[in-house]
């Protein structure tokens, strides 16, 4: 039986669907202030889904963007979550790719209509790479896993 999308997650669940280790999110709590799980009585934790949903914003800008913690806090720090989320794209923040695609088609159209025509194009091919690299990846772990 799984779990709706508005369900609490353990630790074991939430490492599971952001594609890394239990300890992995537990060391990130120690270098983000703003990964606070509900914790139980005897220290258990159970993510909300907007926490599940920062892990996998976390988890792309440090993997698959492969930028460094502290450029992470500082950013968290300096624009708040938001700036994360926005940063990792809407792919990482969506738990399936087409609540993602549906959240970044409004944005990434007026971002585009702001743009001259030939830069349009270019803003519109890059946006779907990275939205199919994206999906790949997502594949890549479910197949794997």
């Amino acid at each position: 039986m799984t779990k709706g999308p508005e369900a609490f997650r353990t630790i074991s669940e939430a490492a599971d669907e952001v594609g890394v280790a239990p300890h992995v999110l537990r060391f990130w709590e120690t270098r983000f202030s703003v990964i606070r799980p509900m914790k139980r009585a005897g220290g258990r934790r159970f993510y909300r889904p907007q926490d599940v949903a920062l892990l996998r914003s976390l988890r792309t800008l440090l993997h698959d963007h492969g930028r460094s913690i502290r450029d992470v806090q500082q950013v968290c720090r300096r624009d708040g979550v938001k700036a994360l989320h926005a940063l990792a794209g809407p792919i990482a923040a969506a738990p399936e790719v087409g609540t993602a695609l549906a959240v970044a088609q409004p944005q990434a159209t007026a971002k585009l209509s702001q743009a001259p025509p030939d830069e349009r194009g270019r803003a519109r091919l890059a946006a779907t790479r990275e939205d199919l690299l994206a999906i790949k990846l997502r594949l890549d772990v479910l197949l794997a896993g």
